[in-house]
């Protein structure tokens, strides 16, 4: 070996080392403060579901889980809510399920083949409406005793054939009018119930939109932000994972603003790509003021009180 091919593998041997030195040394920042703020479990009555590899759903009251129940379904919870009677109505990805309070399945409806069905809501008390993923895209409003279709039209998508990247999430208005979050389209819009466009704007990476009592929408993107817009499409609200340090935010996907004017933003962990570490675990969800102080954040990952993903967090003290 000459010198010259001595001295590069001495170099490379060095740089190999003191890269060994600072990995050893780095120490990696905490995904949530050891302590946090609200009174966990306690801090609110909810029902609880999210995407995971298992359909579960819980009830949590008084600081601990007062119903849990899991699904034997193949696919995802994206959307699902504790309906006034008690009953529970659920989209999961090839269905949409519900069932009472005794874990019995009241209906049900599969998704055809090479559909998918993410977001349903319940229309009025015989009625069910849902965004069907698939070639084409459509809204569909169903009764649900005689199984006729009340209501359809076609949705645009970027990609028909690409299903499962259509939608996750829409709500009815209480002016009859129908909000989508247009996953592949990357953009909000408003429908009438003939299917006409009232309305849109452009969110990259949207995953959800709520209309606000204020008649402002709330937008979630998986590019890590929560807006308030206008009609006009200007941002009157804005909330990022920059204004809580010290938590690592993973993927956005449902904010709820309350009565007070607080909001809901939940922390998606997703179970398909991320292996949860128990000794270093994230939050599932923040509530923040309107000037963004985080006033709860929940972290229930381990028994009792393993609540799994969080997506959708329904308050129930109103209820």
């Amino acid at each position: 070996m000459n010198l010259q091919t001595l001295s590069a593998f001495l170099t490379v041997l060095l740089a190999v080392q003191i890269s060994a030195a600072q990995s050893t040394n780095f120490t990696a920042l905490p995904d949530s403060p050891a302590t946090l703020p609200g009174k966990g479990l306690a801090q609110h009555d909810f029902f609880y579901a999210g995407e995971a590899k298992a359909e579960r759903m819980v009830i949590v009251r008084a600081g601990k889980i007062a119903w849990d129940y899991t699904h034997p379904g193949k696919g995802e919870i994206s959307d699902a809510v504790l309906q006034p009677n008690g009953n529970i109505l659920f989209a999961h990805q090839f269905g949409v399920t519900e069932i009472n309070s005794e874990n019995e399945v009241v209906w049900n409806l599969d998704a055809p083949t090479n559909t998918e069905i993410h977001t349903a809501m319940p229309f009025g008390t015989n009625s069910v409406w849902f965004l069907r993923n698939g070639d084409p895209a459509k809204f569909i409003q169903l009764n649900k005793a005689s199984g006729a279709v009340e209501r359809e039209f076609v949705l645009p998508v970027k990609n028909p054939r690409s299903i499962h990247g259509h939608f996750r999430h829409a709500r009815m208005t209480d002016a009859s009018t129908l909000l989508v979050a247009h996953m592949d389209l990357g953009k909000a819009a408003e429908y009438d119930l003939n299917g006409k466009e009232l309305w849109s704007l452009d969110v990259p990476g949207i995953w959800s939109a709520t209309l606000l009592s204020n008649g402002n929408m709330l937008v979630v993107s998986n590019q890590k932000f929560v807006r308030e817009v206008n009609r006009a499409g200007a941002t009157v609200w804005e909330w990022t994972p920059a204004d809580a340090p010290g938590y690592k935010f993973s993927n956005l996907q449902l904010a709820t603003r309350l009565p007070n004017g607080n909001t809901i933003i939940n922390n998606w962990f997703n179970p398909w790509s991320a292996r949860l570490d128990t000794n270093n675990l994230p939050v599932q969800a923040i509530e923040v003021t309107p000037d963004k102080k985080i006033v709860w954040a929940l972290r229930a990952w381990t028994p009792p009180a393993d609540l799994g993903p969080a997506t959708t967090i329904q308050l129930l003290e109103t209820n």
